[in-house]
């Protein structure tokens, strides 16, 4: 096989939109089948074997292939009859797309032909040229697989089992040719196919958190050893933990906040709130509670808002403590009730709407557990400092 042919092969659905699977299929093929010494000389039959196509579809993908220019072959001739096709590939220095290829004799002319196979498999064998081979050509073993020869038949069963085991979740492999992500993953030694197998959900999500469109073979995966980048399960940092509205993590957190005094940011009042502000009656405090709750907690108002449309907030693995810390309250409780009546109390902004949530989460014991709350919360809190200033 040649890397540098697998790759050109690889990329070219990027470059020609509109090819079909089945065409790559072939196509991949014959990369897999390419020797940089001894060139490409698959049977039709061998062809037909890795891609699960009848011969007339994989006649019909070379011509494609062809026509696009990304490859051509030879049809040498002896004794008047048809020998084996010699594949050109589109990556190599001195290939010529069909369409401004020259002819002699015993070779294709310019002019695109159908495909059609050497009269039988066993003649295309008997006429080769000298020191090719008929099948995929092999390189020579690395070091590295020749010292793994000796693995007996069982351990092999089982590195292909798990290299099956872990191909079948890759996304998009459907669609590609298998034996090349099999091969590369038995060419790894088995420290790293561990390696390869422990850090692969890691590294897709790698690869979702930063968008990427696309995803790289398997055999690539294996070969460049792109496991090497991804942190080990016990060095990778903890994730955030989501947050989901009304739930225990969720209000732990927001009352967490509550509790701190208000830092209100409003704007500028007019001159009649400036004086309504200032007045020690009924209206003056109402006005002056109601832009406290307004504006004294602006990251619980913000997660207020969010939680209308159902979408909650990441906190820190390190506070997933504090839902132990909660229990369900019914909305139509009269528990529900005296929490809101603290809620107006304490001048904290009350829940949004929580549409059809049969329970909301608040800290146990009722209102009058919210003193145990915050000094379970603000004791963890001290403690946290604590460890910050010693690391530091």
């Amino acid at each position: 096989m040649s890397h540098a042919a697998t790759k050109w092969a690889f990329d070219q659905p990027e470059v020609h939109r509109d090819m079909k699977p089945s065409e790559w299929a072939v196509l991949m093929v014959l990369a897999d089948c390419h020797n940089p010494i001894h060139g490409c000389f698959p049977s039709q039959d061998y062809i037909c074997s890795k891609t699960n196509l009848g011969e007339r579809a994989v006649r019909d993908q070379l011509t494609r292939l062809r026509e696009r220019g990304l490859i051509d072959w030879d049809m040498a001739r002896e004794n008047g009859r048809r020998g084996s096709n010699r594949y050109k590939l589109g990556f190599e220095t001195d290939f010529q797309p069909a369409n401004s290829a020259g002819s002699s004799e015993g070779v294709s002319t310019g002019k695109i032909e159908q495909f059609q196979p050497a009269d039988s498999d066993s003649y295309n064998r008997q006429n080769l040229p000298p020191n090719l081979v008929k099948e995929p050509v092999k390189e020579p073993l690395s070091a590295q697989a020749r010292g793994r020869e000796g693995e007996n038949s069982v351990d092999r069963k089982k590195a292909e089992a798990d290299g099956w085991a872990l191909l079948k979740d890759w996304p998009g492999f459907a669609g590609m040719p298998k034996e090349p992500a099999l091969r590369e993953w038995l060419a790894l030694t088995p420290e790293e196919r561990e390696a390869a197998k422990a850090k692969f959900p890691a590294w897709l999500a790698l690869l979702k958190q930063q968008k990427k469109s696309h995803f790289p073979a398997p055999s690539t995966y294996f070969r460049e050893k792109l496991f090497r980048d991804v942190l080990d399960p016990d060095e990778a940092p903890a994730q955030p933990v989501e947050a989901k509205p009304f739930g225990p993590l969720w209000n732990a957190t927001i009352i967490q906040q509550l509790l701190l005094d208000p830092q209100p940011a409003p704007p500028p009042p007019s001159a009649f709130l400036r004086e309504l502000l200032r007045r020690d009656d009924d209206a003056g405090r109402a006005e002056r509670k109601r832009r406290q709750i307004q504006f004294g907690w602006p990251h619980v108002n913000d997660w207020y808002h969010r939680a209308e449309s159902r979408k909650g907030f990441a906190v820190q693995p390190d506070q997933a403590w504090m839902k132990d810390l909660m229990e369900p309250v019914p909305v139509s409780s009269s528990m529900f009730e005296g929490w809101r009546a603290e809620y107006e109390r304490r001048g904290w902004p009350w829940l949004p709407d929580w549409g059809s949530q049969p329970v909301v989460f608040f800290p146990k014991g009722g209102p009058q557990g919210l003193d145990e709350f915050e000094r379970a919360v603000r004791a963890q809190d001290a403690e946290d400092d604590g460890s910050e200033r010693e690391a530091g």
